[in-house]
């Protein structure tokens, strides 16, 4: 079974409009073989971004954002990472790291190209939502 991380920016969009996030998300709350990996403080993360208040702007944001944080919290595989990195810019980047290395995930997914300047760590490979929707996605 192929096991992806999602970086929040990738919720976030998945969110605000039907692009490859939001395909991405559907597929893989639809059955197809993949196991999406959190750790606490990304569930944290997920929590804090998706509540702000200026996503609300957007039509039904926040009542999709609790549906969709409600099912990652049953569907998900929590992680508990044992090391801490310091290897990308942003400290809280960092986390993604770090939950990679403990879940050996495949895939990790991200819209953030700036702090992401690496393609790989370890065999996780680091790609973009269009790149993994349209060359690794299982359908």
């Amino acid at each position: 079974m192929q096991k992806i991380i999602l970086d929040t920016n990738v919720l976030v969009s998945a969110l605000i409009q039907k692009s490859y996030p939001y395909y991405i998300v559907y597929n893989i709350f639809s059955g197809i073989e993949v196991e999406l990996c959190i750790s606490d403080p990304l569930m944290q993360e997920y929590y804090e971004v998706l509540n702000r208040r200026k996503f609300s702007r957007y039509p039904d944001f926040l009542i999709k954002a609790e549906g969709l944080l409600a099912t990652i919290e049953t569907k998900a595989i929590i992680f508990k990472p044992s090391v801490t990195l310091h290897i990308i810019g942003d400290w809280a980047d960092n986390r993604l790291l770090e939950l990679a290395e403990e879940s050996e995930a495949d895939f990790l997914i991200t819209g953030n190209t700036n702090d992401f300047t690496i393609s790989n760590y370890k065999k996780t490979q680091i790609i973009s939502p269009k790149d993994y929707h349209e060359n690794h996605c299982p359908h």
